[in-house]
């Protein structure tokens, strides 16, 4: 008998569930990741889902028109919780598998761009070793030598005018030495030729008093006789020449007094 309220349910019914459980639970339009437990998932789902309808009960191959008891709903319900799980379980295999795949591919990549980059780096690295050592070959090392031939040429000049001017310093200490004692012996000279004109003034001058001396004593010897002479005239014309003799006499008084004045004076 079929209890009020129900419809009678058919024999199609479970598989039409079955159908409907499959495309919902159907992941095979999901994202995949090239890893070798994709297909072994695969086959776990199809495995599950032989076991789900080799579960089915003897119920559902009843007639179309024989009623279906309420147990079955509940035992469906269980079935279908329990497969839920399997294939979340499944999915979580999966999904972990996936991860751990994809970390490992990450990882390697990872590591891929880093010895990339490491190479890189060191090929980078020796080129511009190679580079600098060019440079320092054909610039730098030249640019050295010629720095250091300069710095040898100035020493070396640096040296030709030190020596330079310790020459000239001697030539300059002779040349002044040589002046002094030229000024020295100018002033020895100055001082002999004053002595020296000094006692030649002092014996030019008795020279010349020994010589107005003589002069004179000649010129009064010679007066002398001539005022004898004309005095032994005189004596014969007295009267006549009495003004003649005293004009002599003066005169030889006068030569006397000259002669007696310029002896004081030297």
């Amino acid at each position: 008998s079929m209890p009020p309220g129900r419809r009678p349910m058919k024999r199609k019914l479970p598989e039409e569930k079955s159908d409907k459980k499959e495309n919902v639970f159907d992941f095979t339009q999901d994202q995949k990741e090239l890893s070798g437990s994709e297909d072994e998932v695969g086959q776990g789902e199809s495995v599950i889902m032989d076991k789900i309808a080799k579960k089915r009960p003897v119920a559902d191959f009843e007639d179309e028109d024989g009623a279906c008891p309420v147990g079955y709903e509940l035992h469906h319900l269980l079935l279908l919780a329990t497969d839920i799980s399997k294939v979340m379980q499944t999915k979580k295999k999966r999904l972990e598998s996936l991860t751990k795949n994809y970390m490992k591919g990450s990882q390697q990549k990872l590591e891929q761009l880093w010895s990339n980059y490491h190479t890189q780096r060191l090929v980078f690295n020796w080129h511009n070793h190679l580079e600098l050592n060019t440079v320092q070959v054909n610039f730098v090392k030249p640019f050295i030598e010629f720095l250091s031939s300069l710095q040898n040429l100035f020493r070396q000049q640096q040296k030709v005018l030190q020596q330079a001017r310790v020459v000239q310093n001697q030539k300059l200490k002779t040349v002044r030495e040589l002046y002094e004692q030229f000024m020295k012996n100018i002033e020895d000279m100055e001082k002999s030729h004053s002595v020296f004109l000094q006692g030649a003034q002092q014996e030019l001058k008795k020279e010349m008093a020994t010589l107005q001396k003589k002069i004179l004593m000649d010129t009064v010897s010679r007066l002398s006789s001539v005022v004898f002479t004309f005095y032994k005239l005189s004596q014969n014309v007295y009267c006549c020449i009495w003004s003649a003799d005293v004009f002599l006499l003066e005169i030889l008084a006068k030569v006397v007094f000259i002669h007696s004045s310029h002896l004081e004076k030297n």
